[in-house]
């Protein structure tokens, strides 16, 4: 039987943790490779759909950040700001291709929103990222339990 509170924690703890939340899914995705109970495959692609949506999220706040950028409540300062969109156009969207690394990621996708970076191209980037991060983990954690 599919265990679906389980698949659905660990897309709820992969979305939170593509978002400005401080989460990490990696520790509750090993967790779940390391019991043997559930498909690799449907592990990688249940925390893959989390994360990536989760950063869609990011990109979407990104699209209306600038709005709210001069209000005295804004938790980032003009100069932080200005050095991401900086550091964004700089390395430009392949920059994307970072947003699985923590502490980083998730600011450079918010920023991709910012400036406004299409859609597809984003979500192309941001789901090899994403993915290839998993697929990694699930490929080590499984060879190192065989």
């Amino acid at each position: 039987m599919i265990d679906l509170a389980a698949y659905f924690g660990l897309f709820l703890a992969a979305l939170a943790a593509a978002t400005i939340l401080p989460m990490q899914s990696e520790a509750v995705l090993v967790g779940m490779l390391l019991t043997e109970s559930y498909p690799v495959l449907a592990l990688v692609t249940v925390a893959s759909l989390g994360n990536v949506l989760g950063s869609l999220a990011n990109w979407g706040l990104g699209r209306w950040i600038e709005r709210f950028r001069h209000r005295s409540w804004f938790p980032v300062g003009d100069r932080a700001m200005e050095r991401a969109q900086g550091w964004y156009r700089r390395y430009g969207r392949w920059s994307l291709l970072a947003s699985w690394l923590p502490i980083v990621g998730d600011p450079i996708t918010v920023v991709a929103g910012a400036l406004r970076e299409p859609l597809p191209t984003f979500l192309l980037l941001v789901a090899i990222a994403k993915i290839g991060r998993y697929v990694a983990l699930a490929m080590a954690t499984t060879s190192l339990a065989s």
